[in-house]
């Protein structure tokens, strides 16, 4: 007579409920060697799950409970049938065996441009926690979480006296969940460690920008590096990255009688292809033009000594803010809300993927308004 075996659950306290096997017939105990028809597991699932971690606790814990119910099955009635199952733990074993860290590096390699070196320096602290091993099988929530403390209060690779940013332990921890979720999608690991792991909190910054006022005071400032001014402008007027102004060419651009000046460009960050309408104004700030193949704005560089003529420039017009090349995008995204340019338009324009990522800007726009009401004060 087959030997059923069924999984089963028990009522246990806080809320838990503990799985054990029921085998009919009753089978010998392996110790005493009496009749019984119960095994405990050792193992327990939530009555009532709130979360999605508590709900996936269950359906992993679930899983392991039923492949162990087979495997007795299995033993009990069918031999041969056991000894795939065993060939089949013996492959997960020895997947458990392979480097995580090594794992991490193959995908890293396969990212391209700026997303590749995001890539690559997560990679850094990922050695640099692990000294370069982390068995698949060593992966735990324990050991996760405690990477992400480690990004939280480590010293910056590219400065020993500052700790690494919020925001860059974000990213680098998202690559990490990003390789667990490959990894269990790929069969290298029997546990969705991702969804049981909680992301880094993203630290709020603030997006410094220009108003109209000050923009039009650089307007009028002389700059000791005209190219990086016009350039500069060029941005506040277009909302470019300086990545692909830098790369711009003659090429690109385009005059349709009717409909004015268009820039037909591919991002350098996101690769998104892209069809932008530019004032004429903006057009203005490019020069003569040249072949087709010439960059527009020729040895434009962006480097220290540059920076320094950007300083002196935003000073010399009076500005005390802190203003890098890249508030000149933040200036044009601000500054088209205020205008009452919609959103999705906005969004469109600076090129973004997600509307998420545009949204940031209202805030600025939504405090500046509240400073704004707030200065008009009566004697009341």
């Amino acid at each position: 007579m087959a030997i059923k075996v069924r999984l089963r659950k028990k009522k246990i306290s806080k809320g838990r409920e503990s799985l054990y096997l029921d085998f009919y017939p009753a089978i010998p105990h392996p110790e005493t060697g009496e009749p019984t028809r119960r095994e405990f597991l050792g193992m327990y699932i939530l009555e009532k799950p709130k979360s999605p971690v508590d709900k996936q606790h269950n359906t992993d814990t679930l899983k392991i409970a039923e492949s162990i119910r087979q495997k007795r099955e299995n033993f009990l009635n069918k031999p041969e049938i056991y000894s795939q199952y065993e060939k089949e733990q013996l492959r997960i074993k020895e997947l458990g065996e392979q480097c995580f860290v090594d794992y991490f590096r193959k995908l890293a390699n396969k990212r391209k441009a700026s997303n590749h070196d995001n890539w690559v320096s997560a990679l850094k602290y990922l050695e640099q926690y692990t000294g370069g091993t982390l068995r698949f099988a060593d992966l735990n929530e324990r050991v996760l979480n405690d990477f992400k403390e480690y990004l939280l209060t480590t010293k910056s690779n590219k400065s020993d006296k500052t700790t690494l940013s919020q925001n860059s332990a974000v990213s680098y921890f998202n690559k990490v969940k990003a390789t667990l979720k490959q990894a269990y999608k790929d069969g290298m690991i029997q546990i969705d460690l991702n969804s049981r792991v909680e992301p880094v909190k993203a630290a709020e910054t603030r997006r410094e920008y220009l108003t109209i006022e000050e923009l039009n005071r650089l307007v009028k400032t002389p700059c000791n590096n005209d190219l990086l001014k016009r350039s500069a402008l060029f941005s506040a007027l277009t909302g470019l990255r300086f990545s692909d102004i830098q790369k711009m060419t003659w090429g690109e651009l385009e005059y349709i009688e009717g409909k004015g000046y268009f820039l037909n460009f591919s991002q350098k960050k996101t690769k998104g292809v892209e069809v932008l309408p530019i004032s004429e104004q903006a057009y203005k700030l490019l020069g003569v033009p040249g072949a087709a193949s010439d960059k527009v704005f020729k040895d434009l560089t962006y480097s220290a000594y540059h920076n320094k003529h950007l300083f002196q420039w935003i000073g010399a017009a009076g500005i005390t803010k802190d203003i890098t090349f890249h508030c000149f995008r933040h200036t044009y995204a601000t500054l088209q809300l205020f205008s009452g340019t919609d959103i999705y338009t906005v969004s469109k324009m600076l090129g973004h993927r997600d509307l998420k990522t545009t949204q940031v800007y209202t805030k600025i726009v939504d405090e500046a308004k509240r400073e704004a009401a707030d200065k008009i004060k009566l004697d009341l």
